[in-house]
């Protein structure tokens, strides 16, 4: 099984409102307007993820988001695409669309910022707040 964990951490704007993308960024501050962004200061960005994983999700293989805050955890299942850039240094989007560019992690997502569990939101709206991100492929 292919597997990559990421560590991020809440920030007081984070608001997982987006009705379409969610994103986990190495980036370190987020502003309002960032209402997809789940976490920052994630320890990875696409350009951190192994080649052997980037070639599975270009194959098209399935991809399962597990978020762990605590004991708290929520899952997303997107998909890879061959249209897949997968080339960008601190940011990781997961879109329901099928929109790609060089930030796009996976696309034709079942859930996006605004689905994802409001426990794990308001747990992440405290930057001492840790989360841990699993990406696995599943086919």
């Amino acid at each position: 099984m292919l597997k990559e964990i990421i560590h991020c951490r809440g920030h007081e704007n984070v608001r997982a409102t987006h009705k379409s993308t969610l994103e986990f960024t190495k980036e370190d501050y987020l502003t309002p307007k960032g209402d997809c962004i789940l976490c920052i200061e994630a320890d990875k960005g696409i350009n951190d993820l192994s080649g052997e994983f980037k070639r599975a999700l270009k194959e098209g293989k399935r991809l399962l988001i597990r978020i762990k805050v605590g004991e708290l955890v929520d899952e997303v299942l997107a998909c890879g695409s061959p249209e897949l850039i997968l080339n960008h240094e601190y940011s990781m989007v997961i879109r329901k669309s099928t929109y790609v560019d060089g930030r796009t992690l996976a696309i034709k997502a079942n859930k996006a910022a605004k689905d994802i569990d409001r426990r794990i939101v308001e747990l992440l709206k405290n930057p001492e707040t840790m989360a841990e991100i699993e990406l696995i492929i599943l086919d």
